[in-house]
């Protein structure tokens, strides 16, 4: 059986399960606890926030597939679809062998409020298949995807829910997507998907979208923790497409990238490691270890008691808990994924000083740039690749402003302002849209 190679913008390690704390935290646990804290904090009316607290619908689905050796396997799919609000619902699709629903709820929770914080004019969802990307042929995951598609297919849409790529969707995968989409509209829809290839309408700048993003948000954040500009030393965690574009970047930027992290451990070097070397061998054998040039290799748990000034954890949930807080031995950390910071690591952390820019605004590129792919395939009209990153730019500034200034006003966390912001944007929409019946 032909087996689907990795997607070039997902790597194997991407796809672990989110790791759950010692102290148990959910990602739908950690992603309430900040909604909650924000919507007291804002004083928010009991029946909005009584709104807010739930997904406006939950789909699941049976998608009977056909295996390459003639046997049906049922599979099974989800779309929670958060709050519309602010626009139509957008979010990831991803391919997971784990798939939990808790996980996607809170997910299409993270997009609501990402979203508004942007100021993006989409509402939040999440979906996915529970399947393995390693266990099936690529013609049995067409297949699946395109079953999954069409029994979305009264529900999805660019007025109604957006795709985008997430784990293991790749552009092929959001083109087949879009071609579903289109065959049952009988007419190319290619605006109900973001992450498809540029020929079929998708938008320059979108691989290096995260890393760009939070590349923008670092700046401010290091003059925000009284830290140099350049010269910062810097420990990631997660070296595929985020982590591994990431730390290039920055390296560029004249900063040290003192660690880097994948599924089999970490390598260190507290002057600054090759970059570009440890990129190569996470491409060519998988391993980080493997890399050439000067480094030890320690284990991934250390990776976050080593002194450095920042670190950017890229991989999944709560990976700073309760029981490491207290060790690491850093000024400021930066969220590269969801909830990477457990609610109980985040009030210690504050306690210690340690400024943590939230996930909902440091993971902020990706989202706003497939915005522009959307806005792009609406007027038919593909913008150049500095118009793109220039629009980025402008709207990463101006919600680092946004945030910061809630944060002066009310002498609240980053996390905390970032919340309050988001939810003070949904709760306005959804008030001033009313409630119908």
């Amino acid at each position: 059986m032909e087996t689907i190679q990795a997607p070039p913008n997902v790597e194997y390690d991407d796809l672990a399960p989110s790791s759950r704390s010692l102290e148990d935290e959910t990602p739908f646990a950690t992603m309430m606890s900040s909604f909650d804290e924000a919507a007291d904090k804002l004083g928010l009316d009991p029946d909005l926030y009584a709104l807010l607290r739930k997904p406006d619908r939950e789909i699941q689905v049976s998608l009977p597939t056909q295996m390459d050796d003639g046997t049906l396997a049922i599979l099974e799919g989800w779309r929670v679809q958060h709050n519309a609000g602010l626009g139509p619902y957008f979010g990831p699709l991803r391919l997971q062998p784990n798939l939990r629903v808790d996980e996607l709820r809170a997910l299409a929770g993270w997009m609501t409020w990402k979203c508004a914080v942007l100021n993006i004019p989409f509402g939040g969802a999440a979906g996915g298949i529970r399947m393995s990307v390693k266990l099936h042929s690529i013609t049995e995951l067409e297949r699946s995807v395109r079953r999954y598609v069409s029994s979305l297919f009264s529900d999805i849409g660019p007025e109604r829910d957006i795709f985008s790529s997430d784990l293991a969707t790749n552009e092929q995968v959001m083109a087949w997507v879009m071609d579903t989409v289109s065959m049952h509209a009988r007419h190319t829809e290619n605006a109900v998907v973001c992450g498809k290839p540029l020929n079929l309408g998708g938008t320059h700048g979108h691989v290096e979208a995260f890393a760009q993003g939070m590349r923008i948000v670092l700046r401010h954040a290091l003059e925000h923790a009284g830290l140099p500009k350049t010269g910062a030393r810097i420990v990631i965690q997660g070296a595929g497409r985020r982590g591994g574009n990431l730390a290039q970047m920055l390296a560029a930027d004249g900063h040290k990238i003192v660690a880097l992290s994948d599924m089999n451990g970490a390598i260190w070097n507290e002057r600054g490691l090759d970059v570009a070397a440890a990129v190569r061998a996470r491409v060519d054998h998988n391993d980080l270890r493997k890399a050439k040039g000067v480094h030890e290799v320690i284990g991934g748990e250390e990776l976050f008691t080593r002194p450095c000034d920042v670190v950017i954890p890229c991989a999944v949930a709560n990976v700073i808990h309760l029981r490491n807080a207290r060790t690491i031995q850093c000024k400021l950390i930066v969220e590269g994924a969801h909830a990477a910071v457990s609610p109980r690591a985040n009030r210690i952390l504050a306690e210690r000083g340690i400024q943590v820019v939230p996930d909902i605004l440091a993971t902020g590129g990706g989202a706003i740039v497939n915005y522009f792919e959307w806005v792009q395939n609406r007027a038919g009209y593909m913008w150049q690749p500095d118009v793109v990153q220039h629009r980025l730019e402008r709207f990463m500034n101006e919600a680092w402003a946004e945030v910061r200034a809630l944060a002066t006003e009310h002498d609240a966390s980053l996390r905390m302002a970032a919340h309050m912001l988001a939810v003070r944007r949904v709760a306005q929409a959804d008030r001033l849209r009313g409630l119908y019946a």
